[in-house]
């Protein structure tokens, strides 16, 4: 019974391996930077966002409760 687990779990292994070393299909270089600058930009851009609501609610409830 335990050689049954093992080797199932040395198949799946294998099976991985192959499937990472062989038929996966991985981004160039060129793709990879394109898409980690557009992730870079994107949150910049919701970070940038986010700052202005909190400063706008900020300056908002400083109106409302003033204190």
């Amino acid at each position: 019974m335990f050689k049954k687990i093992v080797k199932k779990i040395v198949d799946y292994c294998k099976a991985c391996y192959d499937e990472l070393a062989h038929k996966t299909t991985w981004p160039t270089r060129a793709e990879l930077t394109h898409s980690a600058v557009i992730v870079l930009s994107a949150s910049l851009v919701i970070a940038i966002v986010v700052f202005a609501m909190d400063l706008v609610f900020k300056n908002l409830m400083g109106v409302i409760y003033p204190g």
